[in-house]
Formats: C-alpha cells, structure tokens, sequence
C-alpha cells in the first residue's frame, strides 16, 4: 500500500500563509490521544494487553506504519522507513516477562525498536470490537447489511464488541460465498477451509476476525447460516458440526493474518482522518509484510 499524507491542502489564496497556518508533526502522546479516540483501551478484553510498549511521549512522530504482528521483519521494514511508530494488532508481550535481552527474539525486537527511536503501540481486542474495528472491516467486504456485534462489549457503546453478524443482500451457495470469501483475503498458503454443503444456501452470516472458536454458543444465538473465522481448533469446529442444526452453521476457516490485515488499511486511514482533523501532518503507510506463519501447504487436489 502506498504512503497516505495526512497533510492539509494548501489554500491557493494567493497570500502567504503565517506559519502557524502549517500543518505540523505530532508528538507521539497526541497520536495516542487520537488513537484512543478511534480504538478506547476500555474496550480491550481483561486478558489482552493494550498501549505503548516502547516510545517517548514528547517524540515527533512523522510517519506510522500499521502491521498485523511485530515481527523482527516488520520492525526492521519500519526502521528501515524512518517510521517514528510502528503500531501493530498483535501485542509484542502478551505474557509477563523478566528481561528483555537480545538474547530472544521478543528482546532483540525491544532493543531494535529503542535503538532506532522507533516507539510500538498496540491496538488489540480494543480494534477488535470498536466501530469500524477488525470484524466490521470483513462484514463490509463480504457486503453484509444489518450488522450487529456477535457478542456485545462490556464496556462501550450497544454497536460495540468483539465479532459481528449480518445478512447478504441475497441468498448464496455456500461455495459461491466461500470463493468470495477466498478472493477478498490477502493470499496465503493455508487458503480457507469449509466445512458444510456447497450447495447450500446461506444468508445471514457471522464473523469474527482472528481466533473465534470461543464463540460458538454465540454464533448458534445469532442463527447465522455460516460462521467465518481464523484457528479454528478440531474438538470446537467438530462439536460444533455434531450440533448443527440441519448442517448450520456451516465454518469457514480463514488465514489469523489474513483475517486481520484487511483491517490495516481501514485503520491507517481512520487514523490519519483523525490527526489532519487536528492539524498534524503525518505519513502514514501499511505494512508489506506477510507475517502469516506458512509457507506452503500439500492438499490431495480436486473439487
């Protein structure tokens, strides 16, 4: 994804405009400020970790790059760009830890980040269930109407929480939503997955970005047809066929990364909205890193 400015135009006035007309950098502390105004820490689930991992406050941030997880190869991408901020979905230290040496790769990623003055900001479960979040973004790619959060937030707003259920314009063959599915998702090596009748129809639709096999009584409340999401582990997508209800919910399995990242670009631009709103001029690019874990996958082929 190309670099998006969030420059003001210039006024062609014809006068000279008084430098406090300029847009100017932001420092890092009111690019938190605006993003806790599109993704509320509030709302980050009790488990998650959520915020600043690295980075001054008073720093001027010039350009931000958005990436799914923060690995050593999107941090070094961010470095290499000259990104003051590198804001990621995945939490870097999502588990307590004692040190940070460069002897781990999550220490060595601290000590890249500091060393460089690059700061990390992670937007979590909070981008998950805000308005406009993860699971939003993948609703309005398949075209979905009517949408509502899977599972309501316990903090925030009645539209807010984590997942989103909502019906397509008009009956589908699962097969057919399912390739719809495949071609809007970034490609990876693991495709999708389905599980269910190809020529069966569906129509109201539940998805959750990232892991969802949590949230199964949920998607059985929500009487969605067919249920998309990334993990999906063998005992809960099995359970969940064996108590299917004339075959539904059918599953589709999804790439975690993949599911994630059509988020990035919806969310740079949100952000950078915000920031030219409050007259700060900012580069603000996506991340060119596929960070999905595979590489390639053996199938027996056919239909």
């Amino acid at each position: 994804m190309e670099a998006v400015s969030t420059a003001l135009p210039d006024a062609d006035s014809g006068e000279d405009a008084g430098a406090g007309d300029l847009p100017e950098a932001p420092t890092l502390g009111q690019v938190l400020l605006a993003v806790e105004e599109l993704w509320p820490e509030s709302l980050a689930e009790d488990w998650d970790e959520v915020g600043l991992v690295v980075g001054r406050p008073t720093a001027p941030i010039t350009k931000v790059l958005f990436a799914v997880d923060p690995t050593l190869e999107v941090i070094d991408e961010a470095i290499e760009w000259g990104a003051g901020l590198l804001i990621t979905h995945h939490p870097l230290l999502l588990k307590g830890v004692n040190s940070v040496a460069a002897t781990s790769a999550k220490g060595l990623a601290v000590h890249r980040l500091i060393e460089a003055g690059t700061g990390l900001l992670t937007v979590h479960t909070n981008g998950d269930s805000a308005v406009g979040g993860v699971s939003d973004v993948l609703a309005d790619a398949m075209g979905l109407e009517n949408v509502a959060p899977l599972t309501h937030a316990s903090k925030g707003l009645p539209e807010e929480g984590i997942g989103r259920v909502g019906e397509l314009p008009e009956l589908m063959t699962l097969g057919d939503f399912a390739a719809r599915v495949f071609e809007m998702l970034p490609a990876v090596a693991g495709g999708v997955r389905v599980a269910g009748d190809k020529d069966g129809l569906v129509r109201r639709v539940a998805v959750c970005g990232g892991a969802g096999d949590s949230l199964f009584d949920a998607v059985r409340a929500s009487q969605a047809d067919v249920y998309v999401t990334a993990d999906m582990r063998h005992h809960p997508a099995s359970e969940a066929r064996e108590d299917a209800v004339n075959g539904r919910p059918y599953l589709i399995d999804v790439s975690h990364w993949a599911s994630e990242w059509l988020w990035l670009p919806a969310a740079a631009e949100a952000l950078g909205n915000v920031l030219a709103d409050q007259g700060h001029e900012v580069e603000i690019r996506v991340s060119a890193t596929n960070s999905d874990p595979w590489d390639f996958i053996l199938t027996p082929g056919g239909d």
